[in-house]
């Protein structure tokens, strides 16, 4: 099982004075997308079909998703009572769907798919981390905290397995360049938007992945801090097999956070 469970959190702690409307959307958006889980461990299950080591292993992570997203929709509830998550996450799964009734990765091996998931951990942990340190609202701190702890361990899990399928299924070192890039581009796909949009805006129009986007990175992006990029962009490094020294990894931290504070501005722009 899992190191939490929901009745771990402190409800009672809840604190509606220090709600950030703007967090309130993130979490709203983040509680469906996480709540996932299943759908994903069932994906992975078809394309590691004649691994019972790994299958346990990705069903307990789908669990401890799942997890997060009832520990989001519960606070987010808090925040708002006429916050709608069944009628949310309906719509949500109805509308993205993953690839089933496979037999290979959509990343061309099991390799490149363990490393596709390493980058996801990598993303959830440093944007969970940083949304804990930039809320002020205690339980949600708890629980940023607690998911952040999780998803740095579901990292560890899948590069552990990942450099077990390296030994045998051995891909070069710039296919690993291209998987992780191409993870790294799908931040902008339409999960993250469509989950923006029908937690937050659903009937108020009709859905545009541009706009909702937009909308949901330039709040995102407003919580990290050079700090939590390093970490990421160690992370990120790793799985492609780069160590580099720590001043190197400072400075491109820094890089990418003046990037991530221009993009922030232009995506808050454009979707005004």
């Amino acid at each position: 099982m899992g190191t939490w469970t929901l009745a771990d959190i402190p409800w009672d702690k809840f604190d509606p004075a220090r709600i950030d409307p703007e967090v309130l959307r993130l979490v709203k958006a983040a509680s469906v997308v996480e709540h996932n889980g299943r759908d994903y461990a069932r994906y992975l299950m078809e394309v590691f079909p004649d691994d019972p080591e790994f299958h346990g292993v990705a069903c307990q992570w789908a669990v401890e998703e799942v997890q997060h997203g009832q520990a989001l929709a519960r606070w987010a509830k808090l925040a708002d009572p006429g916050f709608d998550f069944d009628k949310a996450f309906a719509d949500f799964s109805s509308q993205i769907k993953l690839p089933t009734g496979v037999d290979t990765s959509v990343r061309g091996s099991r390799v490149g798919e363990l490393i596709a998931r390493c980058i996801v951990e990598v993303g959830t942990s440093s944007y969970y981390s940083a949304l804990g340190a930039g809320t002020e609202e205690p339980v949600l701190r708890e629980i940023c905290r607690r998911i952040a702890s999780d998803e740095f361990r579901h990292y560890k899990m899948f590069y552990d397995h990942m450099k077990r399928y390296a030994e045998r299924d051995h891909i070069g070192f710039w296919r690993r360049i291209w998987v992780a890039l191409g993870r790294i581009g799908e931040s902008e796909d339409d999960e993250l938007a469509y989950a923006y949009y029908t937690t937050n805006h659903s009937g108020q129009g009709d859905y545009d992945r541009k706009r909702y986007i937009n909308a949901y990175m330039s709040r995102a992006y407003l919580f990290y801090r050079p700090s939590h990029l390093q970490r990421a962009i160690a992370m990120i490094l790793k799985a492609v097999g780069i160590r580099p020294g720590d001043r190197t990894l400072a400075v491109m931290a820094r890089g990418l956070y003046t990037f991530l504070r221009v993009r922030r501005i232009q995506m808050a722009r454009a979707g005004a």
